[in-house]
């Protein structure tokens, strides 16, 4: 039986279901422009764990639990959880880490970027173009041979169920209120929309994402590659629905200055993003896709994931994670290192094609 999702009017449904999803988790209570970011929830969820300190980015987020669940249950219904991995796991885990540092510097992943222009903030649109410029040079590399192994079926069939059982053990920590968990009282940590919303909500996006291979990194790449624009079809319906959906709810407000959660430093947004669609590149898949893939039993995007909760931890703890008021003290630091390190990753895993 053909897969709907995986068709054009498929991507474009479910891309346009995830837009109106995110505009309504935000008038249920999520921060503004914040609908669903999978960077800063899994950052809110560092902090919730103790991983840094930063008391106004801490709560257990559901959106994340329930898209990483969402796609489990999904791929075991069609018999697609597939446990596999051994590709490259350091590579991968350090990707994930300098991938967040630089969305922290932004302020946001690709979701959110597409989230922040469809209510309104332009200072988004710069952002977005710094995650075409990373991407775009990780398809030169892509293109010169650089791959970072292939994934294979693991013996041990027990680690891909490792994910999913961390996130049920998340959701009950969440419903229990579990004591040594950190929960903001003021600050976007604060804003959330009911639990039960929240998770039903990230269970149909990740069983949608699952089917339909809903990404937005590579969307972009595949348009610079073979000039396929399939996936990138669903991201226009993403945002466009959002947009919709905002000015429906009065939840748009258009501008560069004063947006929520955000800053104005053109330069930083720009390289915070390069930085990381840089990394997601090398990755092979933006921060939602590889909580989707975690979901499906792939443990190197499990690393990725995990990465990524250390780079939160990182970015708060050593100040280099951006606020309303700018990019953090040594934000600069972090997002040129990262750059670098991608590059060195990019050039040192380019393998010669044999004659």
């Amino acid at each position: 039986m053909k897969n709907f999702f995986s068709t054009k009017s498929g991507i474009i449904f479910v891309g346009a279901v995830i837009g109106i999803l995110a505009a309504i988790l935000q008038k249920l209570g999520n921060p503004p422009n914040m609908g669903l970011c999978i960077a800063c929830f899994e950052r809110d969820i560092a902090g919730a764990l103790g991983l840094h300190r930063a008391g106004v980015v801490q709560y257990i987020r559901p959106e994340i639990i329930g898209l990483l669940l969402g796609s489990f249950l999904i791929s075991f219904t069609f018999k697609e959880f597939k446990p596999r991995g051994g590709s490259s796991s350091i590579i991968r885990f350090s990707l994930g880490f300098f991938a967040m540092i630089g969305a922290l510097v932004f302020l946001g992943c690709p979701w959110r970027a597409f989230l922040r222009l469809a209510g309104g903030d332009l200072n988004a649109i710069i952002g977005i173009l710094g995650l075409i410029f990373g991407i775009f040079i990780g398809t030169v590399f892509i293109r010169k041979g650089y791959n970072l192994g292939r994934s294979t079926p693991t013996v041990q069939k027990a680690a891909g169920y490792i994910m999913p059982v961390i996130m049920v053990a998340l959701l009950l920590m969440l419903v229990f209120q579990f004591k040594p968990i950190f929960f903001s009282e003021k600050g976007p940590g604060a804003m959330h929309a009911p639990l039960i919303i929240s998770l039903i909500v990230g269970l149909i996006i990740g069983g949608l994402a699952q089917r339909s291979r809903f990404c937005t990194m590579g969307s972009i790449r595949d348009i610079i590659i073979v000039k396929d624009f399939h996936l990138f079809s669903g991201v226009v319906a993403f945002a466009i629905s959002a947009f919709v959906m905002n000015l429906v709810f009065g939840q748009f407000n258009a501008g560069f200055a004063g947006q929520p959660v955000a800053h104005d430093l053109h330069l930083w947004n720009f390289l915070g993003m390069t930085l990381s669609g840089l990394a997601f590149a090398l990755a092979g898949g933006c921060p939602g896709r590889q909580l989707i893939l975690s979901g499906e039993g792939d443990t190197d995007a499990s690393v990725f994931v995990l990465g990524m909760l250390g780079g939160a931890a990182f970015s708060h703890n050593f100040s280099m994670a951006s606020s309303p008021k700018g990019i953090g003290t040594f934000g600069a630091y972090g997002t040129i290192i990262g750059i670098i390190f991608c590059l060195i990753i990019g050039f040192s895993m380019i393998q010669k094609r044999k004659i």
